[in-house]
């Protein structure tokens, strides 16, 4: 770990663990009267079960926190540290927070927001090619839990390939990590993709749409 102690490590780790299980989206809609967003929609506390209460302020809160809390922990662990070594650790770490939160007996969220949030504070660069790849995944075949694993699958390759060949271990080795707890919270998803029923973004809406209406009682 170069120049980075095993008690900065560990404390990185810990701290970074911490903060990222704090369960935003069950934090947020609690507070707004909204119930408990577990039992609701599909039971997930992120950012797009929170948008099925119907409010989409609460959503986009949901979305800024849970994307923010892993970026802040890995910023805060190189500062204090010295060391990005000490930031990948406190990012992985909150990023394994928000997916298997102590408080909520292991139960998170899928990470998608977290996903992005700690790649873009971490690896700047990375982060900007995998959002493009969620973009364009998404366009083309309409899913948002493909888009999000494909963006998870080239992360840690991107880091290969732009890798620095004194210092490439550290991001690589990171990147796989966020792949692999990103695939772990997607199984059901891939599962839904493999045999064809998972639901293309705005096929609700669509459907909704595309209903005929009951007739008006005479």
């Amino acid at each position: 770990m170069g120049d980075l102690t095993v008690l900065a490590a560990i404390a990185s780790a810990i701290v970074g663990y911490l903060l990222g299980s704090i369960p935003f989206g069950l934090v947020i809609v609690k507070a707004a009267g909204l119930g408990d967003i577990r039992a609701i929609g599909s039971g997930n506390i992120g950012a797009t079960n929170v948008l099925r209460t119907g409010r989409k302020d609460l959503a986009l809160a949901t979305l800024l926190l849970d994307s923010g809390k892993a970026a802040i922990a890995l910023l805060l662990a190189k500062f204090v540290f010295h060391a990005e070594e000490a930031g990948f650790i406190a990012g992985g770490a909150a990023y394994l927070g928000h997916c298997f939160p102590v408080w909520l007996n292991f139960k998170g969220g899928k990470g998608v927001a977290t996903f992005f949030g700690v790649l873009l504070a971490g690896l700047p660069l990375i982060g900007v090619a995998c959002g493009a790849l969620w973009i364009l995944t998404a366009l083309i075949f309409r899913y948002s839990s493909l888009a999000g694993l494909v963006a998870a699958a080239a992360a840690p390759v991107l880091a290969y390939v732009l890798r620095d060949p004194e210092r490439w271990l550290a991001p690589v080795g990171f990147c796989a990590f966020l792949t692999v707890l990103i695939f772990i919270r997607h199984h059901a998803n891939i599962a839904r993709l493999l045999a064809g029923t998972e639901p293309k973004i705005g096929a609700k809406k669509a459907a909704e749409d595309t209903k005929v209406p009951a007739p008006e009682p005479e």
